[in-house]
């Protein structure tokens, strides 16, 4: 939505569809919980997303980031290439996402601002 369409709405439009964008996220939120109680066993497959679907994720991400990085000009996606080995030797030492992330981010920040 974009800030046109919002601005063309009514209070009432505006406040309807704030409503539903919020009771569709908290349908995705608690759904899960009530489908999979503790009672029942959970399947193998949402078991095994469970598992693959992190990477996946990480792995999209990657992709969308480095693509536009140019191997022939500018930088030659040397601050991509540190802050992607900040990041992963982070993970694999200490196997905290969020510290890996947010060194990684650091790092490149750092990188594109002083040295690039």
């Amino acid at each position: 939505m974009t800030v046109n369409t919002m601005s063309q709405m009514n209070l009432t439009e505006q406040i309807i569809t704030i409503a539903l964008l919020m009771i569709a996220t908290m349908a995705t939120r608690f759904l899960p919980f009530l489908v999979f109680s503790g009672k029942k066993k959970t399947p193998a497959f949402v078991k095994f997303l469970g598992n693959a679907l992190p990477a996946a994720t990480f792995a999209m991400l990657i992709v969308y980031c480095l693509k536009n990085v140019s191997i022939i000009g500018g930088s030659h996606g040397i601050p991509e290439l540190i802050g992607i080995g900040v990041t992963a030797g982070l993970h694999l030492w200490r196997k905290n996402t969020l510290l890996s992330i947010f060194a990684g981010t650091v790092v490149y920040m750092l990188l594109i601002q002083l040295v690039f």
